[in-house]
């Protein structure tokens, strides 16, 4: 019973999240008047003032971490941001080194 209990709290937790992101991204288009360009697939020069939370995310699909670990040293690659990423992360009022720093992270021992 527990674990149904921590599973349904977090999938709650999670659609909050969701619905949030649509929320702030949805709301900053609407105060500066933009449109978000990129976000459907097959049709990339289309524009849209109310993305939702799944296109936002996809767009955010082909951003990989690479580490490399050797003996002494352990190496970090992440992906750069496209414009249309660095647009949505302005658009959540995240700031970039919020996703640059990933790659500058010291490794976790375990």
């Amino acid at each position: 019973d527990d674990a149904l209990v921590g599973l349904c709290r977090l999938m709650t937790l999670a659609l909050r999240v969701l619905t949030l992101i649509e929320f702030v991204v949805r709301r900053s288009l609407e105060q500066t008047g933009e449109t978000l360009v990129g976000l459907v697939p097959g049709n990339p020069k289309m524009a849209t003032a109310r993305p939702t939370t799944e296109r936002i995310l996809h767009a955010f699909s082909q951003v990989t971490l690479s580490v490399i670990e050797f003996e002494t040293q352990q190496i970090r690659h992440i992906t750069p941001l496209t414009p249309l990423q660095q647009h949505i992360l302005r658009l959540l009022k995240f700031s970039k080194s919020l996703y640059t720093d990933i790659a500058l992270q010291k490794p976790i021992l375990v």
